[in-house]
């Protein structure tokens, strides 16, 4: 995953379409969504200082998902792409 700046508050994106499947604090991760995509693919977004999304919710590309914090000890909002369990290179998305 990265690290990405962003102002405390700043709302936090959902990258694509997709159902909330996870939205709590997780050690490490802090305040955490993680999307499912389908076929496999999912996203994690971290160190939230708030969320907005629940579990079993839909959401589009640019729904805003939570607020950019610090939580869990993060220096950013943290964003992982994973496939099939296995992380890549979130990058192109």
């Amino acid at each position: 995953g990265v690290l990405i700046e962003a102002a405390e508050g700043a709302p936090v994106r959902a990258v694509s379409h997709g159902r909330v499947a996870y939205a709590d604090w997780l050690r490490g991760y802090g305040m955490l969504v993680i999307l499912d995509h389908g076929d496999g693919w999912m996203t994690l977004y971290g160190h939230n200082e708030s969320l907005s999304a629940e579990v079993g919710m839909w959401v589009d590309a640019g729904d805003a998902i939570a607020t950019a914090g610090r939580s869990g000890g993060g220096g950013g909002t943290y964003f992982e792409l994973r496939a099939g369990g296995r992380a890549q290179d979130p990058a192109r998305w």
